[in-house]
């Protein structure tokens, strides 16, 4: 295993832009990314006051799900004053797509990082949104199947807004997913360890995030990776207080966040949350479902759920039983900075999206919005990929960029505009030029047959259209070779068009390259910057 990183074009204006720094998007972020911002922040850190339990919250939430030494170390360091890098994500099956993965180990570099650069304890933390309802999100992943990319999800439906955390786990349900998903990925001499590994998981699992939270530590316990789930009974205790402060400052937020993003749009760079003035970017949680409510005349409410709150109403609810309030994409990264030291914040492009619009939102309780790093982006290219590559003469940057669509469409035209097809045109052409004789010969023997020449021409073309398929798809059969190398790149390198790490699961890698997998990727040195990272098996 090896990396290469290497500049490939972003396709995403806003990645681009914050990237470069660009002075119109550096506006929206109160830090940059360099060593000296990362002391300004920690400086800033030092002087704000710490979550009293945060520690406690973590060890009790974890220890279900196995504690190692490295984890007890960075348990023991946040008690006792170290700072945060934060990255989170929602609970997916199989983790979600590779992303998630690449975000847990951009967390832990840029924490590795940081702790030389500053001299100074830093931890990696892991935020599970465990409080998300989109269940159809999360409950599916792809394959490759009679080579086509297949989308596998979990069979049970659920019909009501339940959050990730509350949902409960179909054992019959994950366990023929697991099935069927490693039928598709084949068998190797991993997949029986793989499998029994995600099927015993499972069975400790009572809900979506158990089964992610299980997998995840199965990956990172090794390496300190530290995590809580945002729905947890432990957590929420401790956001209580933080949910009153949101709620005082629930109107201003809303009105801070709705102006910054219309800036954001007159700037270029669109709406990414449709902010609304009269959002009180709270949830109201009930029988693990739940309802968004909206800000008006002084009270809280949501009519699907027929609740009506004045704020002393909503405050008590936050005080004695914040397990009934949830937090949405603006107040998230509020209620994390007010739980953890964050350092910084490592995310994807879309997050950076809605991060850009909150600096504003952050100010009205008295917050100071992190850094933001932009998480790792990787594709993994084995030798298969890299010999059907060099068969086609392609660059691989340039494949992962861009697919291989219009090469493709491009060597198949050529093969249909060479000669073998030639002699069926002519044909065809000959025979539109004898059937316009022949319906001018007929005219002159005041003989009307237009309609019905008309009908036998078309009937005749429709037999030459027939018979010029059967050629080329003769002709397509001789090349099958070189059809089925770009197939192998279209497939591994952009699936369904995308980025191999937003479409497969890590279990995809892990079969084919091996259970240490994620430890050798942990293993290479990476450069903290939004170069592409191309790692050869």
């Amino acid at each position: 295993m090896h990396l290469e990183q290497v500049c490939i074009p972003f396709n995403n204006k806003i990645l681009e832009h914050y990237d470069a720094q660009h002075e119109t998007m550096a506006a929206f972020f109160p830090y940059g990314v360099s060593d000296e911002e990362f002391q300004r922040r920690y400086t800033y850190l030092k002087q704000q006051p710490r979550t009293a339990g945060l520690a406690e919250a973590i060890r009790a939430y974890m220890t279900p799900f196995g504690l190692t030494e490295a984890i007890e170390q960075n348990i023991t360091a946040l008690a006792n004053g170290a700072v945060a890098i934060v990255g989170g994500q929602q609970a997916g099956v199989f983790t979600g797509p590779l992303y998630s993965v690449y975000k847990a180990i951009t967390v832990l570099v840029v924490a590795k990082q940081q702790q030389q650069n500053l001299q100074a304890p830093v931890v990696p933390v892991f935020w599970i949104a465990g409080e998300d309802h989109d269940l159809e999100e999360i409950n599916h992943t792809y394959t490759i199947a009679q080579q086509q990319v297949k989308k596998r999800g979990y069979s049970e439906r659920v019909t009501r807004k339940t959050m990730a955390s509350t949902t409960k786990l179909s054992q019959e349900a994950i366990v023929q997913l697991i099935e069927t998903v490693f039928f598709d990925y084949g068998e190797t001499a991993y997949t029986a360890q793989l499998v029994e590994q995600l099927k015993e998981a499972a069975a400790k699992s009572e809900t979506f995030t158990d089964f992610f939270t299980h997998v995840m530590n199965g990956f990172f316990s090794a390496h300190g990776l530290l995590m809580i789930d945002a729905a947890s009974a432990n957590m929420r205790q401790l956001e209580s207080a933080y949910f009153e402060r949101l709620i005082d400052a629930a109107p201003s937020i809303a009105q801070a966040v709705t102006a910054t993003e219309a800036q954001f749009d007159k700037a270029g760079y669109g709406t990414p949350i449709m902010a609304q003035p009269n959002n009180a970017n709270i949830f109201y949680v009930r029988e693990g479902e739940r309802f968004l409510l909206t800000y008006k005349d002084g009270v809280f409410s949501n009519a699907q759920a027929n609740v009506h709150f004045t704020s002393a109403q909503l405050k008590n609810i936050a005080k004695n039983t914040p397990e009934q309030l949830s937090n949405n994409v603006v107040t998230r990264p509020m209620m994390q900075e007010m739980v953890f030291p964050v350092l910084a914040f490592v995310g994807g492009p879309g997050e950076l999206a809605y991060w850009a619009t909150l600096a504003n939102g952050f100010e009205q309780v008295g917050l100071q919005m992190p850094i933001f790093v932009p998480r790792f982006m990787f594709t993994i290219v084995d030798k298969t990929i890299e010999k059907c590559a060099e068969q086609l003469e392609l660059d691989i940057p340039t494949v992962i960029a861009h697919g291989v669509t219009q090469q493709r469409e491009a060597f198949i035209a050529s093969l249909q505009t060479q000669q073998v097809t030639s002699p069926v045109l002519q044909m065809e052409q000959q025979l539109r030029e004898q059937y316009v004789q022949l319906q001018s010969f007929l005219q002159q023997q005041h003989i009307h047959l237009d309609n019905v020449l008309a009908k036998n021409m078309k009937q005749h073309t429709q037999q030459l259209d027939y018979l010029m398929a059967k050629i080329e798809e003769q002709v397509l059969r001789q090349h099958d070779t070189t059809l089925q190398h770009y197939d192998v790149l279209a497939h591994q390198l952009r699936p369904n068009g995308s980025y191999q790490e937003r479409v497969f699961a890590p279990h995809y890698m892990l079969n084919k390259y091996g259970e240490d997998f994620v430890d050798r990727l942990l293993r290479l040195t990476y450069s903290v910057n939004n170069t592409h990272k191309i790692i050869f098996v």
